[in-house]
């Protein structure tokens, strides 16, 4: 997986949290401020054009091109969030140019942590990690199984789907929406619904990008 697979990735992921920006709001009206959908559109747009006007020609300058966008660009607790976990993956690829299924599955997990480090949350608090904890175990385990690259972000993103609706029997135990207390009990949490998006878009791109 090189660089031009990466930039597509976030171009998809770009695209489809525009697309669904209003559903993505309508979920945090719910329980949060109302704004995810909005602020998530922000950032990933600006993702985008900083990737056009950057020469990010391996995946770590792409990914960490995105971590900053998203981090400057997107308002509320998920651009630190998603921009805290574009950047730690990418520490994880070096000065590669071409990067393995292998290494893709570090990146994601060192995502995960990093996001769990920054958040405080683990899986149950109903938040993005209920969706993006049980990815990163589907893809590893697709992995460890012989799997590619293209099989395991398919089984990212069915497992992070999976982790979104068991969120709607979630009570919120991080965030603003903690506040709400059992009132979250029956709504999708935001960040897990736009973590479906993005592991969406992933294995999409790779889809396109295979012989």
């Amino acid at each position: 997986m090189d660089a031009s697979t990466f930039r597509t990735w976030i171009r998809e992921a770009a695209q489809l949290v525009v697309d669904n920006a209003d559903h993505l709001t309508h979920l945090d009206a719910a329980i949060g401020d109302a704004d995810h959908g909005i602020n998530l559109s922000r950032g990933f747009q600006a993702a985008v054009k900083m990737l056009d006007e950057t020469d990010a020609s391996t995946p770590a300058e792409v990914l960490s091109t995105v971590g900053r966008a998203l981090i400057s660009k997107t308002g509320g607790a998920s651009g630190p969030l998603y921009g805290t976990g574009f950047r730690q993956a990418a520490k994880t690829f070096g000065e590669d140019v071409d990067v393995s299924a292998v290494q893709v599955g570090a990146a994601l997990q060192a995502a995960l942590a990093g996001i769990q480090q920054l958040g405080a949350a683990t899986e149950g608090d109903k938040t993005m990690v209920d969706a993006l904890g049980p990815a990163v175990s589907a893809y590893q385990a697709v992995i460890d199984t012989g799997g590619d690259l293209a099989e395991a972000t398919r089984a990212a993103a069915d497992a992070a789907a999976r982790g979104l609706q068991e969120t709607v029997g979630m009570q919120a135990r991080k965030g603003r929406a903690s506040y709400l207390g059992p009132r979250t009990i029956g709504h999708e949490d935001p960040g897990a619904a736009s973590t479906v998006l993005i592991l969406r878009a992933l294995a999409s791109a790779v889809a396109e990008a295979a012989p």
